[in-house]
């Protein structure tokens, strides 16, 4: 499952809206080994292995990731 980009789709829950954000391989690799993915600024970020397992990294301090749904590779 190994893609230039990727969008990650973070929900509350079932009856919760929907946010999509579009993240790009930043040539890095995160804790686990995989390719680190980011948004434009950089504030959103993750590693997502071959397999679509997500991992949300914190990219400051105090940050709570949240947890991501799933993720779509793009076309």
């Amino acid at each position: 499952m190994s893609s230039q980009g990727y969008e990650l789709v973070f929900s509350e829950g079932q009856d919760a809206g929907e946010d999509v954000v579009v993240v790009t391989a930043t040539g890095q690799a995160g804790p686990g080994g995989h390719p680190v993915y980011a948004d434009a600024t950089g504030i959103v970020r993750a590693e997502i292995s071959d397999r679509g397992e997500v991992r949300v990294l914190a990219s400051g301090g105090g940050q709570n990731p949240a947890r991501v749904v799933r993720v779509r590779p793009l076309e």
